[in-house]
């Protein structure tokens, strides 16, 4: 497979995936970039093109798959917001009086479980989403150097 394909086709596929990796540069840069470098190149190879749509695709669905973990966690963390200030980890027994201002970590923190753990563990998916993304945006960029066809784990086809 890589006999027919020029060094140019497999830098470019490269330069596609990499610049997933921008988004910590530019504000939603795991779009623009892999976007603009493969529209205005998918013309010119089927690879490229391949390629183009994988990245975009992979980037769509992380993005949708973080999003989703943070809309499901936000009602547990709205929820459990009272309990913090209301004899919680934080209390102001007199609020004209700054020398009442008491940091509480007893036992009281893990009165209300039902609301931390889905934090917890939105927070871990969260972590484990990013873990994956990176991995496999680096893992893609080498392949495709080499000249293989990579395919993403968990993509939505946006892009056909």
């Amino acid at each position: 497979m890589t006999e027919s394909l020029s060094k140019h086709e497999r830098n470019l596929s490269a330069l596609i995936h990499g610049s997933t990796l921008s988004r910590f540069f530019i504000p939603f840069g795991q779009f623009l970039l892999p976007l603009v470098l493969w529209l205005s190149n998918r013309n010119q190879s089927a690879f490229v093109d391949y390629n183009g749509k994988q990245a975009l695709n992979f980037q769509i669905s992380m993005f949708l798959y973080g999003l989703l973990v943070g809309m499901i966690s936000i009602p547990f963390f709205l929820g459990a917001l009272p309990g913090l200030f209301d004899r919680g980890v934080f209390h102001w027994a007199d609020a004209h009086n700054f020398e009442s201002f008491h940091l509480n970590f007893g036992p009281d923190l893990f009165d209300f479980p039902f609301f931390w753990w889905p934090l917890g563990i939105g927070g871990l998916l969260g972590v484990a989403l990013f873990v994956v993304n990176i991995v496999y945006t680096i893992l893609a960029t080498i392949r495709t150097n080499e000249g293989s066809h990579f395919k993403y784990p968990l993509t939505i086809k946006f892009i056909k």
